[in-house]
């Protein structure tokens, strides 16, 4: 199928926004899956030291530090007759279910250094074929809706299956595996990287046939796409970008902890062992932000990017305030359903504040570079895990538990399991708040940013009509 029959309409529809919503709900399951249980996994079932762990993660961010722009920049270059992107998302998504599995079959025999050898590979390939499916699905998001009008439609319709997919990949596991943090469980994990890799080929072939369009107007694009270093500089020299960075940075950091390490807290600081129980606290903060997704809407709609970015990291530092101090399933409750109010913020405006960048490039390059800037935002966005288990080693090695014992817990373990969902993300929050200050679209610029962009869209479509 050449890629004139590949086009979106212009005009916005819900039927769209559906379809195209499959490939996050794909992309989220895969992401949160991994991000929820694949520390406990390997750090309280498989036994890693987590100082191992740490350092897989640094060299597994390296990687991350060029292949994720990389494949960007090679996606924005990429001429074919299905388009620059729908090749990655197939060529992608199929190993990846292969690799969804094999995550979780670390041979327990291994010495400490056989184990990290095998987790290293396994998250680099893993981080290899998700980066070319995740870099491409999402750079599609800033072409198929073109204004903030229909970003902000579709990013709710979008985001209210993104968060089905956040309670798949929390409570979904839980039906396979009784507790986390036991040893005893260890296969279950393999059982549940298969349900969820089947559930993802299903949602990725449906966004596949139904939803991956690419409009005509950028067809022509790829032949003028500068080159990989001329690409990353580009990038790093748009202000807007880098502050959005910061900020993203810091909203992924304080998303990330929250799964990264909901199973130790919930077990040792709440003394809930059952694994449903957790997720489904998980999955009550999601639940809440589907709620709270409408509250956002109009907010963001009204005040522009800007300024509701700011407020959603002080909402965000807000709301996890009461993990420092809960110590039940009552007052556990209140504080995960408060929490989908910050939840519900960063979903929604994550995507929403960085379609006016790639717009406002297009207008200095002429060309469209969506995959430059998601491919760099990825390895950010990555880059936040490092953040998170540095954060946890260093906690970890400070109360003696470099290897997990679940007899071995102190004041201070509490207090450390405390400070990780609290006082470590407030931290980055406040960087965060502080970079977003001085981002430069303003909801007025970004007005004037798609009148702009949409006569040079126009253009480019007669253009190319005309060949």
């Amino acid at each position: 199928m050449g890629i004139k029959n590949n086009i979106s309409e212009d005009d916005y529809s819900t039927k769209k926004a559906v379809s195209y919503s499959f490939a996050g709900l794909t992309d989220v399951i895969f992401f949160q899956f991994f991000s929820f249980l694949i520390f406990t996994f390997y750090y309280a079932v498989v036994g890693l030291n987590i100082n191992l762990i740490t350092l897989a993660f640094i060299l597994w961010s390296i990687w991350n530090a060029i292949n994720d722009p990389f494949l960007g920049a090679i996606s924005d270059r990429t001429t074919s007759k299905w388009g620059r992107r729908k090749p990655f998302i197939i060529a992608g998504i199929f190993p990846l279910l292969i690799v969804n599995i094999l995550l979780w079959t670390p041979p327990l025999a291994a010495s400490q250094i056989g184990i990290f050898l095998y987790f290293l590979i396994i998250i680099i390939i893993w981080e290899f074929f998700y980066t070319m499916w995740s870099v491409n699905q999402t750079a599609l998001f800033p072409e198929m809706f073109r204004d903030h009008e229909q970003r902000i439609k579709a990013n709710t319709i979008i985001q209210f299956f993104q968060i089905i997919s956040l309670m798949i990949a929390f409570i979904l596991p839980s039906f396979f595996i009784p507790q986390y943090d036991n040893p005893r469980y260890f296969v279950n994990y393999m059982y549940a990287g298969i349900a969820i890799s089947i559930i993802c080929g299903i949602t990725a072939t449906i966004f596949i046939k139904y939803g991956a369009k690419e409009r005509i107007e950028f067809s022509k694009d790829p032949v003028e796409a500068p080159s990989f270093i001329n690409s990353l500089r580009y990038t790093f020299k748009n202000k807007a970008f880098r502050r959005y960075i910061v900020a993203n940075f810091a909203l992924w950091y304080a998303f990330g902890m929250l799964p990264t390490i909901t199973a130790l807290y919930g077990s040792f600081v709440l003394g809930i062992k059952d694994s449903l129980i957790l997720s489904l606290f998980l999955a009550l903060v999601f639940i809440s932000a589907a709620i709270f997704v409408f509250v956002w809407k109009p907010i963001i709609n009204k005040f522009g990017p800007k300024k509701a970015f700011r407020w959603v990291l002080v909402s965000f530092i807000i709301t996890l305030a009461p993990f420092m101090f809960i110590s039940n399933m009552f007052s556990a409750f209140i504080a995960y359903f408060c929490l989908g109010i910050g939840i519900a913020g960063a979903l929604i405006i994550r995507d929403v504040s960085i379609g006016p960048i790639i717009d406002e490039d297009e207008l200095i390059t002429g060309t469209r570079r969506e995959a430059g800037y998601y491919g760099i935002n990825g390895f950010c966005v990555k880059l936040t895990n490092v953040a998170v288990f540095i954060s946890i080693a260093l906690v970890f090695n400070s109360v003696g538990w470099a290897i997990f014992d679940p007899t071995g817990t102190t004041e201070e373990t509490i207090f450390g399991l405390r400070s990780l969902m609290f006082i470590f993300p407030t931290i980055f929050l406040v960087i965060g708040i502080i970079s977003i200050l001085k981002y430069p679209i303003t909801k007025e610029r970004y007005e004037e940013i798609t009148q702009e962009v949409n006569k040079l869209h126009q253009l480019k479509k007669e253009k190319i009509l005309k060949t």
